[in-house]
């Protein structure tokens, strides 16, 4: 299985209630953006008046975390060294967990550290581009870190869940003005939706596979039964450590997340115990269904047996009594009768019906 690493970072700092108030009221459509440096990382702020900045220098991003009536979202490829070094510079997260961001092996935690939350759940996607196999998957990290009035996020390229809600920001500033917060809720909740047209997948082939087993007896279908059960394994293996970060998320307090943030994450935390629950239940299906599949070629071959045991049964009165009269002497009983051979042949069919009558009222076939 492929794995890719992609990274969310979310350092906020503010008010108890995720990020800085915005004023009510119609804002600013006004925007200002420069040519952005590839080796920059995207970012977005928005001050209290409502103007939003695109692509800030470090020096920018600096001065925007220093205005605590703003929100900031600073979004970083992983992949890219000199973007990555924003989180030590600009923002100076904790070296374990910017060690944590850069490892595709990292497991799925939530950590607090002071001034900022960090926090790693995992993505997924089919690889429909880089794999033969309909049921294979690629993972990467999101990462995490939460503070006051900043987001930052560091990704790899296989994260889908990042350009949706970039375009959502350059569409309408207010989604970056409800709060870095809630600006993490989205991207999670995007990647955690990400989970269920795999679901749908699933659902789809398990749909089909009581006629494949029980109606066709199709032999590829233990090579697809061993795939789905991976699949399934698989997903089960990511999202049960998910499942306590978000039911973190939405039980403990945190000055962070206030109550009324963490109503958002208890509609992931139920997502997710509905995926845990689809897997669970297909993981018991897929089990069952293969002892079933495993159960039919027995049958099958129980069949075969027995109908060469009958074939065996009418051919030793064939074997033996044939045997005897073709031994080499003189004087056969009805060697000379007229209708020796039918009468012989009348015997042994006989003989051989008898046989298999005699096994079917003792059961044996």
């Amino acid at each position: 299985m492929a794995t890719r690493e992609s990274v969310v970072s979310v350092p906020v700092a503010g008010n108890a209630e995720g990020g800085a108030s915005v004023p009510e009221g119609p804002r600013s459509s006004h925007r200002t953006s420069t040519v952005r440096d590839p080796n920059q990382p995207r970012s977005f702020a928005l001050d209290a008046s409502g103007a939003l900045r695109q692509d800030l220098t470090p020096r920018q991003m600096c001065d925007a975390l220093a205005a605590t009536d703003g929100q900031l979202w600073v979004d970083v490829d992983v992949t890219n060294r000199h973007q990555v070094a924003v989180l030590e510079k600009v923002f100076g997260f904790h070296p374990l967990a910017i060690e944590d961001t850069l490892s595709p092996n990292s497991r799925v935690k939530l950590e607090e550290y002071p001034g900022y939350l960090f926090m790693i759940i995992r993505g997924v996607r089919f690889c429909d581009d880089t794999s033969d196999d309909p049921y294979d998957l690629e993972t990467f990290n999101l990462c995490f870190f939460l503070g006051a009035n900043y987001l930052v996020t560091v990704h790899g390229e296989y994260s889908a869940s990042i350009p949706g809600v970039l375009e959502r920001v350059e569409r309408a500033p207010d989604v970056l003005g409800r709060g870095v917060a809630r600006l993490m809720h989205a991207i999670m909740d995007s990647a955690v939706d990400a989970y269920f047209p795999i679901i749908d997948q699933i659902d789809d082939f398990l749909n089909t596979l009581e006629d494949r087993v029980f109606v066709n007896f199709d032999q590829a279908a233990l090579h697809d039964i061993f795939s789905v059960k991976r699949l399934v394994l698989t997903l089960r293996r990511h999202l049960s450590p998910q499942r306590e970060v978000f039911n973190v998320l939405t039980n403990r307090p945190s000055a962070l997340l206030t109550h009324d943030l963490q109503v958002y994450f208890r509609d992931i935390y139920d997502h997710v115990l509905r995926i845990n629950d689809s897997l669970e239940s297909y993981r018991e299906l897929l089990s069952s269904t293969l002892d079933s599949y495993l159960t039919q070629v027995s049958n099958r071959l129980g069949l075969i047996t027995k109908g060469l045991s009958v074939v065996a049964t009418l051919s030793v009165p064939f074997v033996v009594v044939s045997g005897m009269w073709g031994m080499n002497f003189e004087v056969i009983p009805m060697a000379t009768t007229p209708y020796g051979f039918w009468l012989m042949m009348g015997v042994q069919l006989g003989i051989g019906l008898a046989l298999v009558a005699l096994m079917k009222w003792r059961k044996w076939l």
